[in-house]
């Protein structure tokens, strides 16, 4: 079973809001998730990306890949 470390979408219409998860690659986006790593509002002035660091580079041992979009916001954050 492949993880992926990935945006999944919550909020409303026109407010967004983003959790970032652990999850199967085979379920789909908005189903069932291994863990919540961190949160991302882009509606935000600041653009707000908390991530639990402890916990991503736990799972990036365990074999877990991130989605392109969650790799850009890690590094920008690391910054």
């Amino acid at each position: 079973m492949a993880v992926k470390i990935r945006l999944s979408r919550t909020g409303s219409h026109k407010k967004p809001f983003y959790r970032v998860v652990a999850a199967s690659g085979e379920k789909a986006v908005q189903k069932k998730f291994i863990e919540i790593l961190g949160t991302y509002n882009p509606c935000s002035n600041t653009r707000q990306f908390i991530i639990d660091k402890d916990k991503f580079d736990k799972w990036i041992s365990l074999g877990a890949k991130p989605s392109n979009t969650v790799m850009s916001l890690v590094k920008k954050q690391a910054e």
